[in-house]
């Protein structure tokens, strides 16, 4: 397991990230950036909180097109928001029934951009805008002489290329998740299921240093799986079991996201061979990976290593990663995204096989110069077997 990185961020690297938007956002003709999301305020501000698990509360950040972000926040995260690189911050009391922030974030619209703004908000696919609705026509009836722009590529550009210091974050938690699935084939299975199952390895990967395992899903079977999204379940494990753990733990705000595959005590030749055709699938991905490749045709990569299959019918076989646990963009046969150096990536293809069962595999890499640099700890090229039953 790597060293720790140092938390949080330095102000020259917020001041890059703004810089690199305002840019964006005066080739686009917006006055200033709304954003209301946990991801992009984090991103820009430095501003980490659970408390976002609440849904009382709205939150503003305003990227004006010169000069530093404006916070426009409930009075509750002045001191969490002080603590950030951010020192023009305006509050009010919240929850609020008839005016919860609203007249505040006009107002501070109006005096950044003028009352006739082009605004920039986030409309596209995989964003959404976190206020209520009511609140969200009130401020188009307030700045109604203005416009709202679509800043989907706007911000995406710009996130999807990370620093040094995020791919730090995302490797040292990886690393963490690296281990801690090391130590699932050392569990005594004997009478358990998956709701314990599940509650071991979420320990284990606190215990090793992760700050959250709030996303683990998975399933197990006989000889497999037939989803990869759903929650434990009572049942118990038996031998001839296959199982997959899938994890988004957190470090710092920064996300992994990869899954591993066992089987308990013994597997069968389709699941074994399943299993085999998946790593063979990553590894012609992680060896053909470079600068320049579109999304499709490193999807195109995979599914030639698996012939006559179709991905595992998921919809896509991989996607970018980092503050959220899935981002931007999408490893389909349809997605023209270039892919560019210090780009973090999943690949996750996966089979169908058997009577109903599927496989998913996945890794976590950053792509680099001259290929693909593994962050995930790359799994057994065989079906791990777990002993202990």
């Amino acid at each position: 397991m790597l060293h720790a990185p140092d938390r949080g961020f330095t102000n020259a690297e917020f001041e890059q990230r703004t810089q690199r938007v305002q840019l964006a956002m005066q080739a686009d003709g917006m006055d200033a950036l709304l954003l209301t999301t946990p991801a992009d305020i984090y991103y820009f501000s430095g501003f980490l909180t659970q408390f976002w698990q609440s849904p009382t509360r709205p939150w503003f950040l305003l990227i004006p097109q010169s000069g530093k972000p404006v916070a426009v926040i409930p009075g509750i995260g002045l001191e969490c928001m002080q603590r950030t690189w951010i020192d023009d911050i305006r509050v009010w009391a919240a929850p609020h029934p008839s005016d919860d922030g609203v007249s505040l974030l006009v107002a501070t619209v109006k005096e950044l951009c003028g009352d006739s703004p082009k605004l920039g908000v986030p409309m596209g696919q995989e964003t959404h805008i976190r206020m209520p609705l009511n609140s969200l026509s009130q401020c188009q009836k307030e700045l109604k002489s203005g416009h709202w722009i679509d800043a989907t590529q706007v911000i995406r550009s710009v996130r999807a290329i990370k620093s040094k210091h995020e791919i730090e974050k995302i490797k040292y938690i990886c690393s963490i998740a690296s281990k801690a699935f090391s130590r699932v084939p050392t569990y005594e299975l004997t009478g358990r299921n998956t709701i314990d199952l599940f509650r071991q390895f979420k320990m284990s990967c606190l215990e090793l240093g992760a700050d959250d395992c709030a996303y683990l899903v998975g399933a197990a079977g006989p000889d497999g799986y037939t989803d990869v999204i759903s929650p434990p379940g009572p049942r118990a494990l038996q031998k001839g079991d296959v199982f997959m753990l899938d994890t988004g733990c957190v470090w710092d705000g920064y996300h992994c996201d990869f899954d591993r595959n066992f089987a308990v005590v013994h597997a069968s030749d389709e699941a074994h061979r399943a299993y085999g055709i998946l790593w063979e699938a990553t590894e012609r991905a992680i060896e053909a990976l470079k600068p320049g490749m579109t999304c499709k045709e490193l999807y195109q990569v995979m599914m030639d290593a698996m012939p006559g299959t179709d991905g595992g019918n998921v919809g896509r076989i991989g996607h970018g990663l980092g503050i959220d646990l899935t981002e931007p963009p999408s490893l389909t046969a349809f997605d023209e995204t270039e892919l560019k150096e210090n780009m973090v990536m999943t690949l996750e293809p996966g089979i169908n096989y058997g009577n109903g069962l599927t496989m998913v595999h996945e890794e976590n890499l950053v792509i680099r110069a001259n290929g693909a640099e593994l962050l995930s700890t790359r799994a057994s090229q065989t079906l791990p077997i777990c002993q202990r039953m």
